[in-house]
């Protein structure tokens, strides 16, 4: 009787091939992340150029400059801080203001901890520490969008969209501080910061909850822009999310009520 060896049986074969469609089926999951995180780089370049070219001209040297977009990687917080520092607020206002800025971070880490949060430890790490608006609002609609993905191809897939955007980010803020000025100003690099945020906030206007929230926090932010170190954002962004919160509690309310 000739005895087939353990790798060639009927078994193991079948094993391997199910190892191998489950890696494929997982690499997958990172490039269909890069191909949409790609889009974005149309905005991240321009971002990043400016960032540098406003972080040198406020008289940061490249290490300075490098060492925000490294350590922070929050484009809007940066932005917030260096001007800030520019038009000589103290250092704690500007510290203050550039963490405010980003605790929208807190509430991107709550809503994607129901999919993340079974990931190695080490994961979560990296992926906190990539956690940018790009990289959120993308993985959190694919997400939803595919509640059957496993833990390991949601982590493979936020990995992808995060590849094409944050290297850029260092490689163009650091092309950014070193022309500075040679940068015409006919090439408009600041369209970049609204263009980015409309993009991603746009298909996620889904209840009007939603909606009515952008709206008040749009009207706050242009009635409190006088007010000083840019604490008119931080009201918007109060009142847009008590508003939002004011109509999902009223239409929650309205739905009980219309119950037979």
């Amino acid at each position: 009787m000739h005895l087939l060896p353990v790798s060639d049986t009927p078994f193991a074969i079948l094993t391997s091939g199910a190892k191998f469609v489950s890696r494929q089926t997982t690499n997958s999951h990172y490039w269909q992340g890069v191909r949409d995180g790609a889009p974005f780089v149309l905005v991240i370049v321009p971002f990043a150029l400016l960032f540098g070219v406003v972080g040198t001209e406020a008289g940061l040297n490249i290490a300075e400059v490098m060492g925000f977009s490294v350590l922070v990687i929050a484009g809007a917080a940066q932005f917030t801080a260096v001007q800030l520092l520019s038009d000589g607020a103290p250092a704690l206002v500007a510290l203050v203001s550039a963490l405010a800025v980003n605790l929208r971070m807190a509430m991107y880490s709550a809503s994607l901890t129901p999919y993340l949060g079974p990931a190695p430890l080490w994961q979560r790490a990296f992926a906190a520490y990539f956690m940018v608006d790009q990289s959120y609002t993308v993985s959190f609609v694919a997400y939803e969008t595919n509640p059957r993905w496993s833990v390991p191809e949601r982590v493979r897939y936020y990995f992808g969209v995060v590849t094409p955007i944050c290297p850029l980010w260092y490689v163009f803020t650091y092309l950014g501080a070193v022309v500075g000025d040679a940068i015409p100003e006919a090439l408009a690099l600041d369209f970049a910061l609204p263009i980015t945020f409309l993009a991603m906030i746009g298909p996620m206007l889904r209840t009007p909850a939603h909606v009515a929230a952008a709206l008040v926090a749009v009207a706050v932010a242009l009635l409190a822009a006088g007010l000083p170190y840019n604490l008119g954002l931080l009201v918007a962004g109060l009142a847009g999310m008590m508003t939002g919160a004011q109509v999902e509690l009223m239409l929650a309310r309205h739905k009980a009520g219309g119950r037979p």
